[in-house]
């Protein structure tokens, strides 16, 4: 391990702190080991992470062996102790996400400079014949680097030239304890059949067959750097002002550089919540871009929509499940997109309403729309829908459901924020009461 030691030296900061996230198996324990060997060196401060998942009868008694090889190391040890998982069909991506956001944590509580996890040669080559088996992309082939940017912090995997024979090897020459997870060896898991069955026989033909997919996927990294470099550049020329994507400019784009924009926003939200997003899947929303119609959404995994609305990119939660509200207006109303408040200075623009107490009655409510709501608009003779005023707004469908409108007791509609005015709003000659102004998030 002299080898990883000497690159770590050269690649780490002196004065650093860094997080080791440690499982207590011979791979992580090997990691912390070696962390520790040049720890005076750079006079590192090293957090020791451990999640106790709470799932087998050891947990307990492998939490307590990782603190104390910690405390007898002089590293800080902290503890995440898993009491509930939320998703009982997929408990291992609710642990993936517990373990993020603790480690996300610490990263905060520490100001930490890096983070260190123990993935090997091994756990590379999985990776890898998974994700070619399943169908990914040009960055899921590449696996996993030994040096990567997470959370505007380094990630560094200093194992990945070794195999988890060799770790398993140096952790008994050097007295180090480790625990062993029985369920790695049951088949009942995808990437358990690949470490037990498939890697054992393909590396019969090449020992070294580790190293060989480490050049692999630097090759592949190499390349997509190049085209998501060129991809990012042409994001910019593609986005308005409020950093929307116009799918029309969008799809002049080479194919490559649309996957490569698509797959950056998958990426962004898997940092926070599951969205698995298969090959045939990823097809149907690249063909819901395409769609001549001008408001076109598919349903994707996890109660996300994805899809275009009046020529731009939609990608979000899926709101249908949002319940009505109709609250009374006192000094300020706030949802996900927009803040209402009262002011004392007159805007003419739709941002903003004045209101004379005479001709309406109190209190004033924001609600959503509801079916058959009309507004006697201003400056305009008669009445016109709601859902009229919103087409030619070019209001989404989706937002429309929970966009607020302003109305009196009596439901006189008396303003769209941002929108339209109703005959009720005054102007800055005439008396009024109050004025309301809207802004967006």
């Amino acid at each position: 391990m002299k080898e990883e030691e000497k690159r770590l030296i050269n690649l780490i900061k002196k004065n650093s702190t860094v997080i080791v996230s440690c499982s207590g198996g011979p791979d992580s324990m090997a990691l912390l080991s070696v962390i520790n060997n040049i720890k005076e060196e750079l006079n590192l401060k090293v957090i020791v992470a451990h999640v106790n998942h709470k799932v087998r009868k050891e947990s307990d008694e492998e939490a307590l062996m990782v603190e104390t090889y910690a405390q007898k190391n002089n590293n800080i040890f902290e503890l995440y102790e898993i009491k509930e998982y939320h998703e009982k069909v997929n408990f291992h991506e609710d642990a993936r996400k517990i373990r993020y956001n603790f480690i996300k944590d610490l990263k905060e509580k520490y100001e930490a400079d890096y983070i260190m996890t123990a993935h090997h040669g091994d756990d590379l080559i999985e990776t890898i014949l998974m994700r070619l088996t399943r169908g990914s992309n040009l960055k899921g082939y590449i696996g996993f680097k030994e040096v990567s940017n997470w959370e505007d912090i380094l990630l560094i995997r200093p194992l990945i030239n070794k195999t988890k024979k060799e770790l398993e090897e140096y952790d008994k020459a050097n007295g180090i304890p480790y625990r062993i997870d029985q369920t790695n060896y049951s088949d009942d898991y995808t990437r358990n059949r690949y470490r037990n069955n498939i890697i054992p026989l393909i590396k019969e033909e090449d020992k070294n067959l580790h190293l060989k997919y480490l050049k692999f996927s630097e090759e592949i990294s190499r390349y997509y750097d190049y085209v998501h470099n060129d991809a990012i550049k042409s994001l910019n020329n593609i986005q308005d002002d409020e950093n929307n994507i116009i799918v029309s400019k969008l799809l002049e784009l080479p194919q490559l550089q649309i996957e490569l924009i698509i797959s950056d926003l998958i990426v962004s939200i898997q940092y926070n919540d599951y969205l698995p997003v298969t090959d045939n899947l990823f097809l149907d929303m690249m063909k819901t871009l395409k769609s001549n119609k001008t408001n076109s959404l598919i349903n994707l995994p996890n109660g996300y929509v994805f899809g275009k609305e009046y020529d731009k990119l939609v990608f979000r939660k899926n709101n249908n499940n949002l319940s009505d509200f109709n609250v009374e207006f006192v000094d300020n109303f706030e949802d996900n997109n927009i803040i209402i408040t009262k002011t004392n200075i007159y805007d003419k623009s739709n941002n903003a309403i004045a209101l004379s107490y005479n001709e309406i009655k109190l209190p004033l409510i924001i609600r959503n729309k509801n079916n058959g709501d009309y507004m006697e608009v201003l400056n305009l003779n008669g009445k016109k829908k709601l859902s009229d005023i919103f087409t030619n707004s070019k209001i989404s469908a989706e937002r429309r459901k929970t966009y607020p409108i302003l109305t009196d007791s009596n439901n006189n509609v008396l303003w769209i924020p941002g929108i339209k005015k109703s005959k009720f709003a005054k102007e800055k000659n005439e008396k009024y009461d109050i004025i309301l102004i809207c802004k967006e998030k």
